[in-house]
């Protein structure tokens, strides 16, 4: 994930945000081959092997907050999840998930306990 923050860019990673940009458009140009039909082998044909391999799944950046002007969920203030958290531009009032940008409402208040 990039953060945006007055003082620049940053990833959550430590990448250099040229190689995160590299990644996806290799991935971007690899999902356009697939759909205009060709061979996954062939376009894997020099990659790495993986020995003993299985799915994993692991947690990953998201928002959830009620959206009001969602553009297929209708309904005001209706508790959604965001797709994978791409940009977090707090500052500026924004965040980028995988599908679109979201304007950033009032955040969660943390909740105070007294005693």
């Amino acid at each position: 994930m990039i953060r945006v923050t007055r003082d620049g860019l940053r990833t959550t990673t430590g990448e250099d945000i040229d190689g995160m940009i590299d990644r996806l458009e290799r991935l971007a140009a690899d999902l356009k081959a697939l759909r205009d039909g060709a061979d996954p082998s062939a376009l894997a044909a020099d990659a790495t092997i993986l020995d003993g391999w299985m799915e994993h799944y692991m947690p990953i950046p998201v928002l959830v907050g009620g959206a009001n002007g969602h553009p297929t969920l209708p309904g005001k203030g209706r508790l959604i999840r965001t797709s994978d958290l791409w940009v977090m531009a707090e500052d500026h009032g924004c965040a980028h998930s995988m599908a679109r940008w979201d304007r950033l409402g009032r955040p969660l208040e943390a909740e105070t306990t007294h005693s």
